[in-house]
């Protein structure tokens, strides 16, 4: 995560966009991005691998950006909201059911 981290933040600043990455603009650039991505299945389930993954990366890319801009260490949050997530849905409950935690 460490090496991404950087190379997204390197690539940023020699092209001077941090100025425009704002967390508003930042959240609508994912949001976009995000688009894109379900764009590859709009039609049908068949998808183009290597255009999903770049997809993908953009959306990752722009999450990245915005955890930069507002402070927030992406990997610390992630295994934390994944701690939650396991007492939300435990597998004895959980496992097999897409229901939502509430209704477990």
């Amino acid at each position: 995560m460490k090496k991404v981290l950087e190379v997204v933040r390197q690539f940023r600043e020699e092209r001077d966009w941090g100025q425009f990455h704002t967390p508003e603009n930042l959240a609508k650039s994912i949001s976009i991005e995000a688009g894109e991505l379900l764009e590859q299945f709009q039609w049908n389930n068949t998808y183009n691998k290597e255009a999903t993954a770049e997809e993908l990366a953009d959306v990752f890319v722009y999450c990245i950006h915005m955890a930069d801009a507002i402070g927030v260490n992406l990997e610390d949050t992630i295994l934390k909201k994944m701690e939650k997530n396991a007492a939300k849905y435990p597998i004895e409950k959980a496992k097999g059911t897409s229901k939502k935690y509430t209704e477990l």
